[in-house]
């Protein structure tokens, strides 16, 4: 029998409600800007989707992820209340034997039911006044896992997830050492390879398609081969998915009769260790990596080499998480609700510069997420991030099992279910092209 699906929103009963512990933490750079822009139609939400070979006990997984959730404390954390004119926002943490909100709830099974709760991990973030601001739905064999962005992010999300394996099923889910990039020579100092011509120019935005009637996001997950490598090659998979994305846009666009303007690709760099000291919270700066309208028509073999020098200087860079103008935007100088007013007006004039799309790629999934015997490891990871406009499309791929999974997701009011399936077609076809003996792009 299958537990009724709660309001995670609303305490329940299920255990008493957590308490502040009277510690505060101030918003990260990337919590705030999120937490001025947040728009009720295209909540800001991180979508986790982790399919498994058996189906977890609900009792037992929502005992596991309680206890996952009280080791890695600082994800048990709320908005704390505050008047407009108070500098800071703060995160409250709190404590108690249970979180504040019964996080664990098995959705009415039966046809469409997995659809149903992508839907929600779409359009119904967790309320940042509730401890903790996730929501994780057990759909058969399926974890669905729905993080507020103001708060986590992805990575850090599925470390505790990690966690929770771990306790459910009594096996080891310590991280895999991280694949090791190709030497390619010291990263270039100073300024990273510039694409010609895009300084200060218009960026290239996704065309539109035919939207669809739904509200807020619309998804598409698929399995693809991760791309073959030429061993020693100096580009990574990181790279292969960069170009793919790139030129889907630029061929997109031109399907369309866009004119041909410069893409900006905002690319996230995590360097956070993935043990159980991982740092919990939004722990990515933000990058952009620029491509000129011309560079995207030359051989593939160049262009991935150019993305390579690209992508590694920008990691090599020590900057803000989004950069010295939001640093400075958010400084707590201006009450917040100031700030927040100067945010949304500098996004409104800044929009014709945003970056063209988000490509978000987690790489090979670090745990083994093994719930042990009955339920077994994960068979895929699929991540979304939000899409919010002006951007409107975003790419985030996982490798799990030797696979790649790529989830392409939208704003309804740019794109529909024909749109994203022509991307993906798109986008298989030309991350193929990356590989040793791909087709002509």
């Amino acid at each position: 029998m299958t537990a009724p699906h709660r309001d995670p929103a609303r305490h329940d009963g299920h255990g008493p409600p957590a308490r502040p512990t009277g510690e505060r933490v101030p918003f990260s750079t990337v919590d705030e800007v999120t937490r001025h822009c947040l728009t009720p139609q295209e909540p800001e939400t991180v979508h986790i989707e982790v399919h498994l070979p058996g189906r977890p006990d609900a009792a037992r997984l929502r005992t596991a992820f309680t206890e996952a959730l009280r080791r890695h404390p600082r994800i048990l954390m709320r908005e704390a209340p505050g008047a407009w004119y108070r500098r800071r926002y703060a995160w409250e943490l709190t404590t108690g034997p249970d979180p504040g909100t019964d996080v664990v709830s098995v959705p009415d099974p039966g046809p469409g039911a997995l659809e149903r709760a992508r839907r929600r991990a779409l359009s119904e973030a967790p309320p940042l006044t509730s401890s903790p601001p996730v929501r994780l739905e057990v759909v058969d064999r399926v974890l669905v896992l729905t993080v507020n962005h103001t708060a986590l992010d992805g990575p850090a999300c599925l470390r505790v997830l990690a966690t929770a394996a771990e306790l459910y099923g009594g096996r080891d889910n310590a991280p895999e050492a991280p694949p090791v990039r190709p030497p390619a020579g010291a990263a270039p100092r100073g300024r990273f390879p510039e694409a010609g011509g895009t300084g200060f120019a218009r960026v290239a935005r996704v065309a539109r398609g035919t939207p669809g009637p739904g509200p807020a996001n619309g998804m598409l997950v698929t399995e693809l081969a991760v791309p073959a490598r030429p061993r020693g090659a100096p580009y990574t998979v990181n790279d292969q998915l960069m170009v793919a994305t790139a030129r889907t846009i630029a061929h997109w666009n031109r399907e369309r009769g866009g004119a041909a303007r410069p893409l900006r690709i905002t690319m996230p760099v995590d360097d956070r260790t993935r043990g159980a000291d991982m740092p919990i919270g939004n722990g990515t700066r933000l990058v952009e990596v620029p491509f000129a309208p011309g560079e995207l028509d030359g051989p593939t073999p160049e262009l991935l080499r150019l993305t390579a020098a690209r992508t590694r200087a920008l990691k090599a860079l020590h900057r803000p998480q989004l950069g010295r103008g939001a640093a400075l935007l958010t400084a707590p100088v201006l009450p917040v609700a100031v700030r927040a007013a100067a945010a949304r007006t500098a996004r409104r004039a800044l929009a014709p510069w945003t970056s063209t799309t988000l490509l978000s790629n987690i790489g090979r999934v670090p745990y083994p997420l093994d719930f042990g015997e009955g339920v077994g490891a994960a068979r895929a990871v699929w991540f979304s991030a939000p899409a919010r406009m002006p951007r409107g499309l975003t790419v985030t791929t996982a490798g799990t099992g030797g696979r790649l999974h790529l989830a392409l997701r939208w704003s309804a009011a740019l794109l529909g279910p024909d749109d994203g399936a022509r991307l993906r077609d798109l986008f298989a076809r030309y991350l193929d092209a990356t590989g040793p003996a791909g087709p002509p792009a």
